[in-house]
């Protein structure tokens, strides 16, 4: 379109709004820069002028009250708030390709570095410095920076291409900011313009929600000394990369934090312009394959392509099939698993037994023994808990009602049995002495009740951290499971990290007691993430040529499958233990030590995963609005791409049940050992299968020497809905110090329950 057609256009589009609309909505436009005429100095000059032709005010006026960001990275547009007839005629403005209305994103804590093997005198610590001069980012709520793991005690000066800055705001200023706490920056317009009537608790990048302080010092929080949670989990706090840089974006606000999809698009295009090296996003985008739909997916593709690794979490909605949440293959999808270490307390029997349960009680209580009253329902009290311990089943969706019925009926004391561990760590830290037990557990304490007819005694005792007495780690039950809703094509999530009872830092209360929390006990897929996020930063410390993929690789190949008994990792469903696929732990449990070193890797770059989006049958259009470059084409679309593990469906269909069915895979290793190498193939698990690999050794002659094989699956009768059977292809060195292993998985058609 020529020039002049340009400003045609501008003066149709102000005679055709005859319509007022004056209901407002934030949208996050996307546009081909390449067909907007260029008269113009900037893209925001051309964002604003876009702007103009469909409003009657001034520049000033547009830049200030409708134009909310520019985005010049992670994607290619702005947002801005506009009515539905100011919409429907930017639609027809040159260079339009998108929108997306804006709309909230959800979040999805020190023991685990220990019990991930960490040390200080050999292994990933000493050989990467801790993770020295790493730059991780965090979008997420926030800091709190007089805490202990924030301190820059022997950390070097600040690298010289950090871009970033320390911005002041509410009870924060950029002297806050040290060697180790190198950003801090604020996102929060599109926060204010969707919540106007909405005040900002703290206008900065302190935190007071939490979940950024916990999460960032997971990562990479400095050894803080006389750690706990009121007696509990008594240690050293440390993060995964001690001595990585932290660069902190606030981008959920208020105490029950939320964000708006334009204020995290802001942030990452912020992160990569500062240069920050990887990324920590604990938040939920969609679990579908429609990612040219969600801004969320583009930016962080955006990301890894200029070399940035991405850590996000699969999401908090287990343990059902096709819960998985961030599926994107250009990202590290981490599930949550727990650590040998519980925070826990005790009932004891009068007859003498004891039973382990949940509780984070702080407050002091009698542990004499004290009669137990037993209701079936917690919701039905009466006069008999007065002065005892009740004991009830529970449905969490009303716990807490529950427990205040409770506290109120005058009890000393709640126990409550439930099915839903899952929820527990959300109840847990309550002031009233409640404990909280597994069905296999609460049917002892439930059947020794109605044995003793009304004669039951029992006693409490809490503040007790069990190290090494539990089989670990598990599957929590909340963590989300895959495949991925809509292509389950792909294996997500791809691995697993500590997530369950986590210590970490925590902004600081001081209680009515007069008591100051510093750190703080929590669950969720939030904390997983921040491990991974931690260990990429030591791997690109030891590695710096790494590309995010060949990080995803050794993380993945190098986990371990089994637990501290030696036995399968297993998964938590309800009252449930049975053996987990990789469908609920991915590839394994990570090892960080052992990613150092993982022999050989599975490496990618954009065209792999172009490929993958031709294979979807995405459109050109579609994959130009993920890669935002028109340079690449579908002549080579495929799903089999050079992924770190395998998953074929081989459901009934309507089809012949003694039909079989093949699968092949083609994958290519690639030798990061200084000298020559070779491996072999062995298989393990599967029922009903052939399985064959092509070739069965490999020979790597030098570094960066490239191999490749096949791997057939052939299968019996086909496989029913929700059925999974699951093995582990291993590439095992001539001197077995390496094995190079990936999850396979063959299933039915699955289901949603």
């Amino acid at each position: 379109m020529g020039l002049h057609m340009w400003y045609l256009s501008v003066i149709v589009f102000k005679y055709i709004m005859t319509i007022v609309d004056s209901s407002e909505t934030t949208y996050i436009i996307r546009l081909n820069l390449s067909a907007i005429p260029k008269p113009y100095t900037s893209t925001t000059s051309r964002y604003l002028a876009t702007l103009q032709s469909i409003s009657d005010q001034s520049l000033a006026q547009l830049s200030t009250q409708k134009l909310l960001y520019n985005y010049k990275h992670a994607i290619q547009g702005f947002s801005v708030t506009l009515t539905s007839s100011e919409l429907e005629n930017i639609k027809r403005t040159p260079g339009y390709l998108f929108s997306t209305k804006d709309t909230s994103v959800q979040l999805l804590s020190t023991h685990s570095t220990e019990f991930l093997g960490l040390h200080y005198d050999f292994g990933a610590w000493p050989v990467s410095s801790y993770g020295k001069d790493v730059i991780i980012g965090f979008i997420d709520s926030g800091f709190w920076p007089e805490s202990k793991c924030y301190n820059d005690d022997g950390i070097n000066e600040i690298p010289s291409r950090w871009r970033g800055e320390c911005e002041t705001g509410t009870q924060f200023n950029s002297s806050l900011c040290n060697k180790k706490l190198i950003g801090a920056r604020i996102f929060n317009k599109g926060y204010q313009q969707t919540n106007p009537g909405v005040k900002i608790s703290m206008n900065s990048a302190r935190d007071t929600s939490g979940h950024g302080t916990q999460t960032s010092s997971i990562a990479s929080g400095t050894f803080a000394k006389e750690a706990s949670y009121f007696g509990y989990g008594n240690g050293t706090a440390k993060g995964v990369a001690p001595h990585a840089r932290l660069a902190i974006y606030k981008t959920f606000w208020n105490q029950d934090p939320k964000s708006m999809l334009s204020d995290i698009l802001a942030t990452i295009d912020q992160a990569i312009i500062d240069g920050v090296d990887v990324l920590s996003l604990s938040i939920a985008t969609t679990g579908v394959p429609y990612w040219y739909n969600d801004p969320i997916s583009i930016a962080v593709f955006t990301a890894t392509e200029k070399g940035i690794f991405v850590s996000m979490a699969c999401g908090n909605v287990g343990p059902y099939p096709l819960s998985v949440y961030n599926s994107m293959p250009w990202v590290l999808t981490v599930a949550a698993g727990t650590t040998d270490c519980q925070l826990t307390g005790v009932v004891t029997l009068g007859n003498g037994l004891s039973v382990p349960c949940t509780s984070l009680y702080h407050g002091s209580f009698s542990a004499s023994q004290i009669p137990m009253y037993f209701m079936d329902e917690c919701n039905n009290i009466s006069d008999g808990a007065q002065n005892k311990i009740a004991v009830c089943f529970s449905e969490n969706e009303t716990l807490y009602s529950q427990l205040i019925m409770i506290q109120n009926s005058k009890a000393l004391a709640g126990v409550f049995i439930t099915d839903k561990e899952y929820m527990l760590d959300y109840y847990m830290q309550y002031d009233f002495p409640a404990v909280y037990l597994s069905l296999r557990d609460g049917r002892i304490v439930g059947d020794y009740i109605k044995e003793e007819g009304g004669q039951a005694t029992g006693k409490i005792s809490f503040r007790l951290t069990r190290l090494r007495t539990v089989t670990a780690p598990m599957v929590s039950h909340f963590s989300s499971r895959g495949p991925p809703l809509g292509f389950p094509v792909i294996l997500k999530p791809d691995l697993m990290a500590p997530g369950q009872q986590i210590l970490a830092s925590w902004p600081y209360l001081v209680r009515p007691d007069r008591s100051l929390v510093e750190f703080n006990v929590d669950s969720g897929t939030s904390m997983a993430c921040p491990h991974t996020a931690g260990l990429a930063a030591i791997l690109k410390a030891v590695h710096p040529n790494w590309s995010p993929a060949a990080i995803r690789s050794a993380m993945m190949t190098t986990s371990s499958i089994t637990d501290n008994t030696f036995n399968p990792i297993k998964e938590i469903i309800g009252d449930v233990i049975k053996e987990a696929t990789p469908l609920a732990m991915g590839a394994g449990y990570i090892s960080p030590n052992k990613a150092l070193n993982p022999g050989l890797i599975y490496d990618m770059d954009v065209g792999d995963y172009v490929k993958f989006l031709c294979g979807l049958n995405f459109t050109m259009s579609q994959i130009e609005l993920i890669t935002r470059s028109s340079t690449y084409n579908c002549s080579n679309p495929t799903l089999d791409i050079n992924y770190p593990s395998f998953i074929a469906t081989f459901s009934e269909n309507g089809t012949n049940t003694n039909d079989k069915l093949v699968k092949v895979f083609q994958r290519t290793l690639t030798s990061v050992e200084n000298e020559m190498s070779l491996y072999r193939a062995t298989f393990t698990g599967f029922n009903g299968f052939d399985v064959k690999v092509d070739p069965q050794t490999l020979i790597f002659t030098k570094k960066n020497d490239k191999k490749s094989y096949k791997f057939i699956i052939d299968q019996g009768p086909a496989l029913k809905v929700n059925d999974v059977e699951h093995g582990f292809l291993s590439w095992v060195s001539t001197n077995g110090k390496i094995v190079v292993r990936r999850p396979v998985v063959a299933m039915g058609s699955m289901s949603y329950p």
